[in-house]
């Protein structure tokens, strides 16, 4: 398999996700990106949205992790995206999956954001 690969970069939710209970009450932005590693020459060459990953269906699976039951940690926003995308994807051989938590603060000190990353195979 090529290097070929999907990006949605920048999709912004609106979810409940966190420890404190200000999060989940009034909840907050976080903003998604995807990489997906694929074969898309036959896509490519034919023209055929058969023949990739529709981008839509991606935005709306995270949209519904990101915008529904609130938990703890962005951690498992991540894998719950990450297992969405493989389940109902099979075309997708890897995927990454990195959620920001923008404007948060550490003690007394705002910094532009928190984020995780992580990469599931099917392997």
């Amino acid at each position: 398999m090529g290097e070929d690969r999907i990006l949605l970069e920048g999709m912004t939710f609106h979810g409940h996700h966190g420890v404190l209970p200000a999060e989940r009450e009034l909840g907050q932005p976080f903003v998604v990106d995807v990489e997906m590693k694929c074969e898309l020459r036959e896509a490519g060459l034919s023209d055929d949205l058969d023949k990739t990953i529709d981008y839509g269906e991606v935005h709306r699976l995270s949209r519904e992790i990101v915008e529904g039951e609130p938990v703890n940690l962005i951690e498992t926003v991540a894998e719950r995206i990450a297992a969405a995308i493989l389940e109902h994807h099979p075309r997708v051989e890897e995927v990454r999956v990195k959620v920001t938590k923008p404007h948060v603060r550490l003690g007394s000190t705002p910094i532009a954001g928190s984020a995780v990353e992580i990469r599931r195979s099917r392997a």
